[in-house]
């Protein structure tokens, strides 16, 4: 008889940042060293990994957030929002005397874009000393960015040792980042992020280049307004976004993380998948913040079957080679 073996407790566990976000609506952006009123001002959470598992408890899934705050009125703001979601935040540190990571997010009102201007505190760094197994083991999937590298390093090959997925969200080239990629079983990076890793221009080669090297079964890229791009299972699959009445695009990115999360842990095929973080991602454009729009899978459905769609002119639509 094989051993008892308990289920996690968890579906998934994001270790990460999280960010406070003053966000400024403005009619449309002034030239360069202009000026113009602005509409509205709104204090807002956000952060990439901490609204990617907002976005995973929306959707149903036992979720888990592992990070630090500042003991600041922005901190306040985010442990108010994370707990609102029934998060479990047993893990997440309050740093005194810190202020907790903010942005200011500049809404040009006219298309929904905004311009991103952040700040983030040596001392809201987490330390790989501060992770231990028992906090990334009790879930089925880890969910990282690239930021706090060391700590994030740990707790992948903690996942990986575990055979736990492992899904990473990263915008930027860290050093030391190369110790964290061997790790990762799905990247899906900024667009930027494959070229300034591999310096190959092309960005399926760039994928394809990343996916050989460490070995991982997808790596991919979103792609904006014009959806995301994955190469898995020896192909390249290219899903279109989907066109709303976009109100503003911050957050877009870790929605769509969250939503790749669950789709990941409802092993739905990989173009459905991402047809489906495109829909979660298109959904919360519709709405002020990071976090203002995020909708349920039902929601997502009903924009799959309805709504158009914008295609990359390099790719085509459904693309796939």
């Amino acid at each position: 008889m094989l051993p008892f073996q308990l289920m996690p407790a968890f579906d998934v566990v994001g270790l990460g940042l999280n960010a406070t976000d003053t966000v400024i609506l403005v009619p449309h952006f002034p030239p360069y060293a202009g000026k113009v009123a602005f509409d509205d001002e709104l204090l807002m959470p956000g952060g990439q990994v901490a609204s990617a598992m907002v976005t995973c408890a929306v959707l149903g899934l036992k979720t888990k957030y592992i990070g630090t705050l500042g003991d600041d009125l922005r901190g306040r703001v985010q442990w108010e929002s994370l707990q609102a979601s029934g998060i479990d935040l047993s893990h997440v540190q309050i740093r005194k005397n810190c202020p907790n990571q903010t942005a200011c997010i500049i809404i040009d009102r006219t298309t929904g874009e905004r311009t991103v201007f952040w700040q983030r505190k040596d001392c809201l760094r987490l330390q790989p000393s501060e992770i231990e197994p028992e906090m990334i083991t009790c879930a089925r999937l880890l969910h990282i960015d690239g930021h706090d590298t060391s700590a994030v390093q740990k707790a992948a090959q903690i996942a990986r040792a575990q055979g736990m997925a492992v899904t990473v969200d990263v915008d930027t080239v860290y050093p030391g980042f190369e110790q964290v990629l061997p790790h990762v079983t799905h990247l899906i990076a900024s667009s930027e992020f494959p070229s300034a890793w591999t310096k190959e221009k092309d960005p399926v080669k760039a994928l394809r280049m990343i996916q050989q090297e460490y070995r991982m079964p997808v790596a991919g890229m979103t792609l904006g307004s014009y959806g995301a791009l994955v190469v898995a299972g020896g192909e390249v699959i290219y899903s279109p976004a989907y066109v709303v009445n976009c109100v503003d695009t911050t957050g877009a990115g870790d929605v769509f993380h969250g939503a790749f999360c669950y789709a990941l842990l409802q092993n739905l095929p990989i173009r459905e998948a991402l047809d489906f973080c495109n829909a979660m991602a298109a959904l919360n454009c519709r709405k002020l913040g990071a976090r203002g729009g995020i909708s349920t899978a039902d929601q997502a459905r009903q924009l799959m079957a309805r709504a158009e769609r914008r295609v990359h002119p390099d790719f085509g639509n459904g693309y796939s080679s």
